[in-house]
């Protein structure tokens, strides 16, 4: 009987616990190599889809940076129009930070009072020494509000896309996920998986999920019989 552990675990994001494949080791590598005090490197942009990993080597890049303390990252996605940040404008409740680390980039409202925030903090941060890793859904000239003269500051630094579109990134993130709550998952599910569900990263972690619920529910180990009983059960598409 396999043991199944019924909690969330949320790691703390870090490059060892990082999975690295073909369409994210450029982005890997270079985020180390933003660590890296040595190197005079000073900022990092990372694109991709949703689920590529951007936020969580913008968190591990920032935790290094911070000597292992707890950072904190602004979401783009997360700001109003005109309503301050936590009552403070980005530039106050930041400037002591660190590491400037500022995610969704894309999502940034277009509204010209967030703008200037963004490039008052970022010479801050760029003149002070201190490193900027930011992320966001397209590269950097497809930003349509962030204004021109950030954009050119973004290339001027490193630059790598995100990518795990491919069926070896898919097995591994899977592999991982499993890991971390513990849980065997056998390659033949996994193979399962990748051929009986959509192939996009968002529906093969909710068959997984998925799966892992049915697995509790009927006190059984996670297999490919029960993958194809669980998964059309659960509201899942079980193909693509």
């Amino acid at each position: 009987m396999q043991l199944v552990f019924d909690f969330p675990i949320a790691p703390r994001y870090s490059f060892d616990n990082f999975v690295v494949c073909n369409g994210n080791r450029t982005a890997f590598e270079f985020a180390r190599r933003l660590t890296d005090p040595v190197v005079g490197e000073s900022v990092l942009y990372l694109y991709g889809p949703p689920g590529s990993g951007k936020s969580h080597l913008l968190m591990a890049a920032g935790e290094r940076l911070a000597g292992g303390a707890a950072v904190s990252a602004v979401s783009c996605g997360t700001l109003s129009g005109d309503d301050p940040c936590g009552g403070d404008s980005l530039v106050e409740a930041l400037h002591d930070a660190p590491v400037l680390l500022i995610d969704d980039m894309d999502l940034l409202p277009d509204v010209r009072r967030r703008r200037e925030e963004l490039w008052h903090l970022f010479n801050e941060f760029y003149q002070s020494g201190r490193r900027i890793v930011v992320t966001g859904a397209v590269p950097p000239r497809e930003l349509i509000s962030v204004d021109d003269h950030l954009i050119s500051r973004l290339l001027w630094g490193l630059v790598a896309r995100m990518d795990v579109s491919d069926d070896d990134s898919r097995r591994l993130i899977l592999k991982k996920l499993a890991d971390d709550r513990q849980i065997i998952l056998p390659d033949e599910v996994i193979a399962y998986l990748l051929i009986h569900t959509r192939r996009d990263l968002h529906s093969l972690m909710a068959a997984f999920d998925a799966l892992v619920r049915h697995s509790l529910a009927t006190g059984r180990k996670i297999s490919v019989r029960l993958a194809r009983a669980g998964l059309a059960g659960d509201g899942v598409p079980p193909f693509r």
